[in-house]
């Protein structure tokens, strides 16, 4: 946002430094950058724990501690994302399919709704539903659904404004100006 903006994102919108705020304050481009930045920021250190390590629980560690280092940065104040593509990212280097299949969730969900929140809410509930059953029917390692189960709680609990603001109907939806691009 910064690069693109020439100011702190964290000064427009939501105050985050997420996709959604980047989309709506900077635009689509830089949105997509930041993005891949975020999701790549997860993959990182799950591909570099079961290189190094041979252990999922190691990797999936990393991966949380990319999650939680998204949200509160330690170099920017505390004041990050809400973990979302970070945490896509992680689930995307363990398991692509899974990843597809809870970013396919998600796009449908804002497809009907028009909510980034809803994307984010629904697409964790796909995560925790697939490990679940797939580490149920032992096709995943049992560490991955617990991992899915932690992380997901996270999001949610980042996502408790949203939340109240669906609960309230004063959630805002993209395209209806309030993802307008900030000039600058």
């Amino acid at each position: 946002g910064y690069l693109w903006l020439r100011k702190d994102i964290r000064e427009f919108g939501s105050g985050k430094t997420g996709m959604t705020n980047i989309l709506r304050t900077a635009g689509p481009i830089p949105a997509a950058l930041g993005l891949f930045v975020d999701v790549g920021k997860g993959a990182a250190p799950v591909v570099i724990g079961r290189f190094l390590f041979d252990d999922v629980g190691v990797a999936m560690a990393g991966g949380g501690a990319a999650v939680v280092g998204h949200v509160w940065p330690v170099f920017a104040g505390f004041r990050g994302g809400r973990g979302v593509a970070t945490a896509l990212g992680t689930l995307l280097a363990i398991t692509p399919l899974l990843a597809l299949a809870m970013l396919g969730a998600g796009v449908i969900a804002v497809g009907i709704t028009r909510m980034a929140s809803v994307m984010s809410l629904v697409g964790g509930v796909a995560a925790v539903a697939i490990t679940g059953g797939l580490a149920l029917a032992g096709r995943l390692d049992d560490i991955v659904a617990w991992y899915a189960i932690g992380v997901v709680a996270f999001l949610y609990y980042m996502h408790i404004p949203n939340i109240r603001r669906l609960m309230a109907g004063t959630e805002p939806r993209l395209g209806r100006g309030g993802d307008t691009p900030a000039s600058g």
